[in-house]
């Protein structure tokens, strides 16, 4: 059963006082409006931003927070496009891996494709799901309350950190990032590896 009417939060606002907290974290940017709203909060080099490839926004988070042990990892993406990549979690909570969390903005919509109402509008719980898969902590937010205290586990606590937040369907502009992909692969590439980035 959809809870859409108890729902308060804005996801731009929401986006913006999780990237206000980053530090030095890597944050991957799932399809669409995870995307504009982390551009909309300040374009940052340690952003990738992925501009397709529904689904994968997980597994390349995943990907990275393998490679890169010592960094923090933040995926902040959609219900829809988690949905889709559901089985990265399964796999996420095989690795392990305690320098990444998933952050999902959940809107119990497609955004991308008109609105369409999603599984998580109808009890599909996301949080539940990365609980059964194994992960260290899952959390679902519903206010500004759980909100505040949802932020720290993103950064802080030991992973793999799963975070659901839910949010309105209230309109805001589109803010577009970059969008060459080869560019945004060699300015996260740079910013990550420095001069290595190089080699």
């Amino acid at each position: 059963m959809s809870k859409e009417n108890k729902i308060i939060l804005n996801r731009r606002v929401v986006v913006s006082q999780i990237m206000r907290e980053r530090g030095d974290a890597l944050v991957v940017t799932g399809l669409g409006s995870t995307t504009w709203d982390a551009a909309a909060a300040g374009d940052h080099p340690n952003n990738f931003y992925l501009w397709g490839g529904m689904g994968g926004a997980a597994a390349t988070g995943l990907g990275l927070a393998r490679a890169q042990p010592n960094r923090r990892v933040v995926i902040l993406t959609g219900d829809g496009e988690m949905l889709m990549g559901i089985g990265s979690l399964a796999t996420i909570a095989v690795a392990g891996p305690s320098n990444l969390a998933v952050c999902i903005i959940d809107n119990q919509r497609y955004g991308e494709t008109g609105m369409q109402e999603t599984h998580t509008g109808h009890g599909v719980d996301l949080a539940q799901i990365a609980a059964g898969a194994g992960f260290a902590l899952t959390h679902t937010a519903w206010t500004k309350k759980d909100l505040k205290a949802s932020i720290p586990h993103l950064y802080e606590t030991e992973g793999p950190v799963f975070v659901a937040i839910k949010v309105n369907t209230d309109y805001v502009p589109m803010v577009l990032p970059m969008r060459d992909g080869t560019a945004i692969r060699s300015r996260f590439r740079e910013s990550v590896l420095g001069a290595r980035a190089f080699d």
